[in-house]
């Protein structure tokens, strides 16, 4: 049964990574091709008299791959590996969650495990180190800067489990409301500590943009909606599926 639920979870994965590169792509890549422009005239305002002259044929030299195809099958190849990669993982985490939360159905387990990861996983991450357009940051803060994001991810990760845990319990004992609330009140009195204490990022450089800055990110929030939207939909639906085919072959 979990290698029919980890098929199902990587095929959800990728009908839900073919549907956020679809937002992605007519929401977020305006503002990546702005800010790309917005590079390309600082780049070019900056460089010495003369150097300009040689840029074109350098550019197409080092260009190995073409904006347009970076625009639509490298975006479906990353959107939609990622989507299969997550969906494997979020065909686990259900595995382990369901039954666990009482006597939900798997579609209703399924849309509560999406919206939790998003929250986690996601937009608690996303809220303190957001996401920037091509000529937002600098070069020799990209390690760190991946480093502090993912670490921070990692850590909403494991304060979301430990709540989840912890809430479990709690409703055993106050009952799922009381339980529930304030499991999620822990996470965020954690998380927030954690946040403050963490080291912030603001490389927007002077000049840039605020509509250029604000409508990416706004495009970022969006295709992770689709992203675990999707998901949560089309795995529970497959999920729900699978379980009753089981279900019926043992009566």
């Amino acid at each position: 049964m979990m290698r029919t639920l980890l098929v199902r979870g990587m095929l959800a994965g990728l009908v839900a990574g073919v549907l956020a590169t679809l937002f992605a792509y007519f929401f977020g890549e305006p503002s990546v091709e702005t800010a790309i422009g917005l590079e390309g005239t600082a780049a070019h305002s900056h460089s010495a008299p003369g150097a300009h002259e040689h840029a074109p044929a350098e550019a197409a030299e080092e260009e190995l791959v073409t904006r347009g195809v970076q625009s639509t099958v490298g975006l479906l190849t990353g959107v939609g590996l990622y989507g299969v990669a997550v969906g494997g993982l979020f065909s686990l985490a259900f595995a382990f969650t369901y039954g666990r939360l009482g006597t939900l159905r798997p579609r209703l387990t399924a849309a509560l495990l999406a919206g939790g990861a998003f929250v986690v996983v996601f937009l608690v991450p996303f809220l303190k180190y957001p996401g920037n357009p091509p000529a937002v940051g600098q070069a020799g803060t990209i390690g760190s800067r991946t480093s502090l994001y993912f670490g921070f991810v990692a850590l909403s990760l494991l304060v979301g489990i430990f709540a989840a845990a912890f809430g479990r319990k709690l409703a055993d004992k106050l009952g799922a409301w009381r339980g529930g609330l304030l499991a999620a009140g822990g996470y965020v009195v954690l998380i927030s500590v954690a946040a403050a204490l963490l080291p912030s990022i603001d490389e927007v450089p002077d000049g840039f943009p605020g509509s250029t800055l604000w409508t990416f990110r706004l495009a970022s929030v969006g295709t992770q909606v689709v992203l675990w939207t999707a998901l949560g939909l089309a795995f529970g639906a497959l999920a729900e599926k699978a379980l009753k085919h089981k279900e019926a072959v043992r009566a």
